[in-house]
Parts: C-alpha cells; structure tokens; sequence
C-alpha cells in the first residue's frame, strides 16, 4: 500500500465514523437510557460513557460492521456491553434511593417505569424482554431485529411473537392476581 493509498483509506474511514456517529449516536444513547437506573442522575453519565464505548467499538471493528445494517450491528453490540456493565454494577444502598420520583426523567422512561408494566415485563425470560424492547422501543423488526438476535428473519418473527403471547399470558395473569385481591 502506498502511502496515498494509506491516507485515502483513513479519510474513507474518518468519513465513515463521522456518518455512522451522526447517525447512530442518538438512538444507541436512547437505548441505554432506556435500561439504565434512572435514580439521581445516575443515567446520564453512564449511558454516555456506554454509548462511547459502542462507538469505539464499531471503530475499532469497522471491518466488521455490515453495510447497510450498521444500526442494528450497534444495538447487537450495545447489549453485550450493557450486559457486561450490569455485570460490573454494585447494590445501590436502601439508604441512598430517592424519596421524589425523577422528575428530569422523559416520557419513556416513566412510562416504562409503571409498575405494572414492570411487573409484567419482569415475569418475562431476558430474551422475550430484550425482543419486546428492542421492537418496542428502537422499533426494530424484520430483517433488523434477526441481525440484532443472530438469527434469521423467520426466527425473529416467531421469536417476536412468542414474547406478544408470553407478555399477554403475564398481563393477564397480573390482572387476575390484582383482580383476586381486589374483590
């Protein structure tokens, strides 16, 4: 390789991060925004350095990243990181959590945050979970929701709709339990 080659190779490059980041950035951030414990501020700062650490990741493998289906690579990647910092995460102290619901929080994440949402959702296997956020929340579906869970298209579909029946069983189930200590 020359050295012409060498340099329009890292132009190419710096060209493709820089659309790939003004594209991704924001929907990889909101991915991680999404999982993260809202308490005190604490999601901001970890899901910027978690949102840096995919990006620098896909630099570092941009070889490997498929053309075409650069989001849903991102978001393949973003939950084994996500997974490894959970890993890492220390018990947060009963003493330290919040009298006051965060208020700083968006529309989304509140929501998520209802309890019988969370209820129902927690019933649910890690998988069924992931694939019912990653449709829900990132939108994903098709061809992008297999290559995010490594499987075909059919396979993503039937993965999808086995979680909807699953949530609905839970749901249901959740409803009734309410309903019996109700009455």
């Amino acid at each position: 390789m020359t050295t012409d080659e060498g340099t329009d190779a890292a132009v190419h490059d710096e060209a493709w991060f820089a659309a790939l980041f003004a594209a991704h950035a924001t929907p990889v951030h909101r991915y991680f925004r999404r999982r993260l414990p809202s308490a005190a501020g604490a999601v901001g700062p970890d899901a910027e350095d978690l949102t840096a650490e995919v990006l620098a990741t896909a630099w570092r493998r941009r070889d490997d990243v498929p053309d075409g289906a650069e989001l849903p690579w991102l978001y393949r990647t973003a939950g084994f990181v996500l997974a490894n910092h959970r890993r890492k995460a220390r018990a947060v102290p009963v003493a330290e959590l919040p009298e006051q619901p965060d208020d700083g929080a968006d529309v989304e994440h509140v929501v998520v945050q209802d309890d019988e949402v969370r209820r129902a959702l927690a019933g649910l296997s890690d998988r069924d979970r992931r694939i019912l956020l990653l449709h829900a929340w990132e939108g994903l579906g098709g061809d992008d929701l297999a290559a995010v869970l490594g499987t075909s298209r059919g396979g993503a579909d039937a993965a999808l709709s086995r979680a909807r029946s699953r949530l609905r069983a839970a749901w249901a189930e959740q409803a009734s339990v309410a309903q019996e200590q109700g009455a």
